[in-house]
């Protein structure tokens, strides 16, 4: 979904929770910190256990909020990098067990901590088994405290040789999704997208005022990237950033902030933003001078949409609706309608990590019935000669292409405006051969990446 939130954010969205520690590279020391790691075993098995989102776990977490800000920082970059590798890490359990290991998921979990500390991240051997034997001593695990010490000792032994050999993209990757990037961008693409996936996405922040850019720039040391957006380096809590208690910018990767740029001069229009919360796309618009309809048929959703336009002071150009884009009949046929839909949100793996373990091949049959039907109400409703653009953050072509090809097919008067090269801040690699945006992971590499992406523009003919 389109937006940057200012409370955590479920698994569809697509940009980074603006009150979080950013996660820093895998350089965070670890020393003791037996708590973080308490709080990451707890978000682990909320995630993997109970299928929920990281982020809705860590909204309702209040011993993850109460930890001191460093340790807070090392148990969301620790919970995030085993959810990232867990396709490698479980693979390195089961080489290192002599018996299967018990179906107990809080022991599950506490192995694969350990791994990952030891695997993937910058800690001391030594520290990352005996934290995790002293995870196991507080779930009242006796008996397993010698195999947790041993499993994790053996890791410390041979990991390095196994991991060696593994095959890194495939292994975290689920099946169903690679098979179906696989048949989208054949066995070269999928490999470089599941490769992509492992790095962690980068901060992007989206300026309020343009005649700002140069300050913030300079202050940040930022590199531009696409259509305008700032590329800040991470460390350090988001909201103590200068400039983000003002309102003066806001965190939305590249990707995202296309969508909103391409309807073009927008200064005194009215522009129908559809799935808008949690708001980066609203905010965008707003702060080119639209008058934006910002609907969301989520209500808690919408409530973080206003909190994100209050702390930017854009209130006054959004009129904010709970409803159901897919039903919403507004008075008049809007000339611009911004359709960011629900999505599987594969292309945000990046700085979603949990999104490979919560969603299924039916999840995807789900959405693109929904995406249908939304996209079919969005073009029904628009004025003939206005601008609907259709955007997902997922990497699947059934989500993206091929839902365009369904609308075209359907609709006669529907005709694509090619988006060009120009338009995205030279983003070649992206535009297609049929003037859509199709952003991968790998595209920009050389600046850390992209969110993966879809763009089409459509009018409808007067």
């Amino acid at each position: 979904m389109s937006g940057s939130s200012s409370t955590p954010r479920p698994p569809d969205a697509n940009e980074h929770d603006l009150f979080a520690d950013h996660e820093g590279g895998d350089d965070v020391p670890a020393g003791d910190m037996l708590a973080a790691r308490q709080v990451c075993l707890n978000l682990l098995n909320v995630v993997l256990g109970q299928k929920q989102s990281l982020d809705s776990a860590l909204e309702r977490d209040d011993d993850f909020r109460t930890l001191p800000s460093r340790d807070r920082a090392f148990a969301r970059m620790l919970v995030a990098t085993t959810l990232r590798r867990l396709g490698q890490i479980d693979d390195l359990i089961a080489k290192a067990e002599n018996n299967p290991t018990p179906k107990n998921i809080t022991l599950k979990n506490i192995l694969r901590m350990g791994v990952a500390q030891i695997m993937f991240m910058d800690v001391p051997d030594h520290a990352a088994v005996d934290t995790s034997v002293r995870l196991a001593d507080a779930a009242e695990m006796d008996r397993q405290k010698g195999f947790v010490n041993g499993l994790l000792r053996t890791m410390t032994r041979s990991g390095r040789e196994w991991m060696s050999k593994q095959d890194e993209a495939r292994l975290n990757t689920p099946e169903w999704l690679l098979k179906t990037w696989i048949e989208d961008y054949e066995l070269r693409g999928a490999a470089n997208i599941a490769k992509a996936n492992l790095a962690e996405a980068p901060l992007d922040i989206t300026i309020k005022n343009e005649a700002d850019r140069n300050y913030w720039q300079s202050n940040f040391k930022a590199t531009q990237i696409g259509a305008g957006t700032l590329r800040v380096p991470s460390g350090g809590a988001v909201h103590e950033r200068e400039g983000f208690d003002d309102g003066m910018w806001w965190v939305q990767d590249a990707s995202a902030a296309i969508a909103a740029s391409l309807f073009g001069d927008v200064k005194d229009q009215t522009v129908l933003d559809l799935c808008a919360a949690p708001g980066g796309k609203t905010m965008q618009l707003a702060a080119r001078g639209a008058h934006v309809i910002a609907v969301d048929r989520s209500a808690q959703r919408m409530k973080r949409l206003r909190q994100n336009l209050e702390r930017v002071r854009l209130g006054d150009r959004v009129e904010t609706m709970i409803a159901d884009a897919a039903t919403l009949k507004p008075k008049e046929p809007p000339r611009f309608i911004l359709l960011d839909a629900p999505c599987t949100a594969t292309g945000t793996i990046r700085r979603n990590p949990d999104v490979p373990h919560l969603k299924q091949p039916e999840d995807m049959e789900r959405l693109t019935f929904v995406q249908a039907n939304i996209l079919e109400a969005a073009y029904n409703m628009l004025a003939p000669g206005g601008t609907l653009i259709y955007c997902t953050c997922s990497l699947q072509k059934v989500e993206g292409e091929y839902q365009i090809l369904r609308l075209f097919e359907a609709h006669q008067d529907a005709y694509k405006v090619p988006i060009t090269a120009d338009e995205v801040g030279g983003l070649d690699e992206a535009v297609t051969e049929n003037g859509d945006l199709r952003i991968l992971p790998c595209h920009q590499a050389a600046l850390g990446g992209m969110d993966g992406f879809f763009i089409a523009r459509i009018t409808k003919i007067a």
